[in-house]
């Protein structure tokens, strides 16, 4: 049954694929040829933000499924955002393989063991646990953080705090909503078509409206799609079989769902790099065509879309008159709200960090720490997570039966990751404006120059976040809207289509689908409503939001030439501290694989290089050490604790200090400053220990 589920997707999603690849190539054509109108932005777009970056690594308690023990693990997060499992902080110093590695699409992050039974619970339905019974899981903590998927095995952490979970549950979700994003909008050509393959074969099996499991790179959402129908089958195949107490009937059936997603996955893998390798193959030839026969097969589509539109047309604008145009205004409310609150807080949280950036450079004479701190602002999820928090409010609650919308989380998650680019986009841009600064002013009065830069990168901002707010809000509605007007329209309008097809020139009907076509009618008829909405949103400057005519003043002509410009190397070119890395400088001697370990010894951790509020050390480090429990089975201090500890015992014993006293006098305050820079010096040789500072 799982072979045939699988090569029946398979089969009609291929035959899908390569006929929207071929309309897909024709649109990017045209539009090359023709162009696009529409704003351009005001910042700057860093095309590579992570290079040389790693997210996150720290210490907690791991659940092990195999011997059912809690054991000490040590996670280090890289910039593909995959959570790679060591053995302990030594392993990884070591550059050993992780002892895991675990891909976040589709997963849910939960820090309560109640949310989580629940949804294992609802995992196999008709089997209920007895009054009293006691999970297979008992948290050796208070502060559980779990992993939990529809068909993956799930993954159960632990910490030692409060503190620890909410800044771990920051990180994981960060990974999540990372990993979710997995198609890339740069790529004009596969996106679209692969996008528009999974909905047309969804809908085919009568799945309207947004999709939660659309999260992943290409296989991966294809392996969802494929266990979509296989996963009911196969729960009601098995779980009469399943013996045993109720929650070891929950856990087998986990295990059971995994490994057969773990074999979709693999098969769905090679699948989609067949099937992409052949319309790669193909798009030579089909884009030569395209370009000699453009302008026919543009005059053809149209006569097809007027023929169709005949037909649909009033259909559609009868549909649109009684069950769209009375809840426009409401939904884009709903959506408004959180979201320009979220984008609100971007600015704030912005603006806040170049605020403090002046007080530390006037108190401390130093800018390239602090710029280090601020450019990776964006992928810092415990300072962004004020900013997620706040679009995490959208609700859609009495519409989302209505119009076939599974969840807000589809538009949660999408608002989030462009709350994520605005911030980085401004970071990035008022890095390159600050850097021209000093390089034709120097450093007097850098403050002044601070603030010069920072009110010109809140302005584009500012245009910038309505820009794509307004966007986002046009996107949504129409993801909520059209499936629902093609669910209501298809069964009397679909028959109609295959004699439109017969219109179309036989070299031209790769390019040109009556089932496209459709839809675009259908699209266009409620998008007139949708555009006015969202204009008379921007007329009214609610949620501070800009009309489309209107263009920045102060425009910078030029600016768009420092967009090919790398990030800064602020400490580098301006004598700062080298950063701290992310622990993986200290390299235990004679392990280290060479080019692994010089990578990571210039790697920056993103999350160690900005400090939280209310705290006196680093995130990062804040997390390398989770103390012991005492009732986790065989954790006994030994070995691995010693491999932890960064400094070796003789070292501590037989080292000696190098202090350098700095005392520095602010003349328009009045207040000195005595800073001592010391460091370790060990008889050994010189050590990797970095000078550090105490300024009072």
């Amino acid at each position: 049954g799982g072979d045939v589920d699988f090569f029946f997707v398979m089969g009609e999603f291929g035959r899908l694929y390569e006929q929207q690849y071929a309309v897909s190539l024709f649109n990017k054509v045209r539009f090359d040829i023709e162009g696009g109108g529409g704003p351009q932005p005001q910042l700057l777009h860093r095309k590579v933000p992570l290079e040389d970056k790693s997210i996150f690594s720290g210490s907690l308690f791991q659940y092990l499924e195999d011997n059912k023990k809690w054991r000490n693990r040590f996670l280090f997060i890289p910039d593909s955002y995959n959570i790679n499992l060591y053995e302990n902080k030594a392993a990884y110093d070591r550059c050993l393989h992780p002892k895991g590695t675990i891909n976040c699409a589709g997963y849910k992050v939960l820090t309560s063991l109640d949310q989580y039974l629940e949804l294992l619970s609802n995992s196999l339905p008709g089997v209920k646990a007895k009054v009293g019974s006691s999970p297979f899981l008992k948290c050796v903590t208070q502060f559980p953080l779990f992993l939990w998927h529809p068909y993956a095995r799930h993954v159960y952490f632990c910490v030692a705090t409060e503190k620890e979970q909410q800044k771990w549950h920051a990180v994981l979700q960060d990974c999540v909503r990372h990993s979710n994003d997995g198609l890339s909008e740069e790529n004009k050509i596969q996106t679209p078509a692969f996008t528009d393959a999974v909905r047309l074969h969804r809908q085919a099996q009568g799945h309207y409206g947004t999709w939660e499991m659309m999260c992943g790179v290409p296989p991966q959402i294809l392996s969802n799609l494929v266990m979509e129908g296989l996963h009911p089958e196969l729960r009601d195949l098995i779980s009469p079989r399943l013996k045993g107490k109720l929650h070891d009937r929950q856990r087998n059936w986990m295990l059971i769902s995994d490994a057969v997603y773990s074999m979709v996955q693999g098969q769905c893998q090679a699948q989609y790099e067949a099937m992409l390798q052949r319309c790669e193959g193909a798009r030579s030839s089909l884009e030569a065509s395209i370009r000699t026969d453009m302008d026919q097969i543009i005059t053809s589509k149209e006569h097809v879309t007027n023929k169709i539109r005949a037909v649909v047309l009033p259909k559609a604008e009868k549909l649109l008159k009684v069950s769209i145009q009375p809840y426009i205004g409401s939904i884009l409310d709903a959506l408004m709200e959180p979201t320009s609150r979220g984008f609100s807080e971007v600015r704030d949280v912005f603006f806040r960090e170049l605020v403090d950036m002046s007080k530390n450079t006037l108190n401390e004479g130093t800018k390239e720490t602090h710029m280090e701190k601020i450019s990776m602002l964006a992928y810092h999820p415990v300072k962004m997570q004020s900013c997620y928090e706040k679009v995490e409010q959208l609700s859609l609650e009495g519409l989302q039966q209505r119009f076939d919308v599974s969840s807000p989380s589809v538009f949660v998650q999408r608002a989030q990751i462009l709350m994520r680019e605005q911030m980085d986009d401004a970071v990035y841009t008022f890095e390159q404006i600050l850097h021209q600064s000093l390089e034709a002013q120097g450093s007097e009065d850098i403050c002044k120059t601070i603030q010069r830069c920072q009110d010109r990168v809140i302005k584009k901002f500012d245009y910038d976040s309505s820009t794509v707010r307004k966007r986002f809000f046009r996107e949504a509605l129409l993801q909520i809207f059209i499936p629902y007007m093609l669910k209501q329209l298809s069964p009397s309008c679909v028959s109609e289509l295959p004699r439109f097809q017969e219109l179309i020139f036989e070299d031209f009907s790769r390019f040109i689908l009556v089932e496209n076509i459709f839809e675009e009618v259908v699209l266009h008829s409620v998008m007139k409503d949708i555009m006015m909405a969202v204009k008379e949103a921007a007329v009214q400057r609610r949620h501070n939001l800009y009309r489309d005519s209107i263009v920045l003043s102060n425009s910078d002509p030029s600016l768009h030439l420092l967009g090919e410009n790398p990030s800064i190397d602020w400490a580098g070119q301006y004598g700062g501290a080298p950063e701290e890395t992310d622990g993986a400088a200290e390299e235990a001697e004679g392990d280290g694989v060479g080019g692994e370990s010089h990578k990571k010894r210039r790697m920056k951790q993103v999350v160690s290089m900005i400090q939280v509020e209310g705290s006196n050390s680093v995130l990062g480090e804040s997390c390398l050490e989770v103390p012991g429990v005492d009732d986790i089975p065989e954790e006994t201090v030994g070995e691995e604790d010693e491999a932890d500890d960064e400094t070796p015992s003789e070292l501590k014993s037989n080292a000696s200090y190098h202090f350098t006293v700095i005392i520095t006098h602010n003349h328009s305050t009045g207040c000195s400053h005595y800073s001592v820079l010391f460091h370790i010096v060990s008889p050994f040789g010189p050590p990797p220990f970095p000078w550090h500072t105490i300024t009072w």
